[in-house]
Formats: structure tokens, sequence, C-alpha cells
């Protein structure tokens, strides 16, 4: 029985993208915003690098997912590692991928802890830093640094400490402050802070705390 005809037999409203991903259900999550548009802090990104005249750049875009923000960054003529750590990821990805812009695409698959970044222009973490494990962000946030190149930037979403997620163990949280701190080094072009709840007509409302985020490594 598929997540529509249960919720249908419980009188529950349908699953939506944050029940899959509170859940971890990525292959639900991956159908339910398959053919969503680039998040708006990568096309702020890429944005500011036109506006710089620098074109064709490299960027690791960190759990991809079905492939959204990497199907914006090889529409713009740069090359792409994907990563993920759920192999149904890429098939998503690579079904969409135009032939001429294939040759632009790696993907692997890897976990947060395994991760080993190249030296790139770009690291594109859309909503992707909360999921990793507290003991590893660290670790993990120290690579993403060390391999932006000076002119690169970070774009990507930070989790607030007064998120309903933050209670969840396995999941990565982080005051403003906190935040700031991870951005020294780093001169910070959009931090908008988004927080508010969800109506009530949702499957599980939840308030969030999100911090998105575009930084450009000095």
């Amino acid at each position: 029985m598929c997540e529509q005809d249960k919720s249908k037999k419980s009188g529950l409203p349908p699953m939506g993208a944050q029940d899959f991903s509170e859940i971890e259900d990525w292959t639900g999550y991956f159908n339910a915003v398959l053919g969503k548009g680039a998040r708006d802090t990568l096309i702020a990104a890429l944005d500011s690098f036109e506006h710089e005249e620098f074109y064709n750049g490299f960027a690791v875009d960190l759990a991809a997912g079905e492939g959204r923000d990497s199907l914006e960054l090889l529409g713009r003529n740069w090359r792409v590692l994907a990563t993920d750590n759920h192999p149904e990821a890429f098939s998503y990805l690579w079904a969409r991928v135009p032939e001429k812009l294939k040759p632009q695409l790696t993907t692997k698959e890897v976990n947060f802890c395994d991760m080993k970044f190249p030296e790139c222009d770009m690291v594109n973490a859309s909503f992707a830093l909360p999921f990793c494990e507290p003991q590893h962000f660290e670790v993990l946030w120290n690579k993403i640094v060390a391999s932006i190149r000076p002119g690169g930037r970070f774009a990507g979403q930070f989790f607030g400490d007064r998120d309903t997620w933050a209670s969840l163990p396995n999941r990565s949280h982080h005051s403003r402050k906190e935040v700031l701190k991870l951005l020294e080094g780093f001169s910070i072009e959009m931090m908008r802070e988004e927080e508010r709840d969800d109506p009530p007509e949702l499957r599980k409302p939840k308030h969030w705390q999100i911090f998105h985020v575009v930084a450009k490594k000095n």
C-alpha cells in the first residue's frame, strides 16, 4: 500500500517532503520534490559569480538528492561533483541531464563522515548539513572550508537551535552566534533567518528556524 493510500485509510493528511525527510525516507522525499527548481541560495551564489564575470567553475553539490541544484549548475556550464549517500538519488539526476552536459557531471555515493572534498569554487549544501550527525559535523565543516578556493563560495542552510528537529539526536542544529562563528573567514553575502510555524492542517506541523546562507571565502 502506497503512502497516499495509507493516509486515506488513516484519515491523516498525505505525507509531504518534510515528513519524509524527518524519518529519512529519501526515496519518498525525492518523489515529493521532483521537478522543483534550484534553491534560492544557489541561485544567489551563481548570480554573484556571474556578476564578477566568473563562469564555468567547479562545484561540489553535497547531498545532492534528486538533483535540482546540480541541474542548475550544469545548465550554467559548471562542472559538478554530486554526492549523496542514497544510491537512488543519481538515477533521478542522470535521467534529467541533457546528453551534451553529462561529461560535466560526476556522481559519488558517500556518507558525510567519509566525504573527501576536492579543491573547488563552490560547495553547495542545500538543506544537507542539518542531517550530518553532530559527532561528524566539525570534521565535515572543516573539510568544506578547506576545499573552497579563495574567492569561492559556500551556499546552503543551517537549522537553528529553536527548530523542532533540534530535539532529534542525529541532527546538527546551530544558534545564530554559532553559525556566524562557522563563517569566520568568509564574507557573508546572504544570511536570511527564517522562523515560522507550519499551518495546523499539515500532517505533522513543526516550528522552523533556518539560516539561508551564501558566503564568499576571503
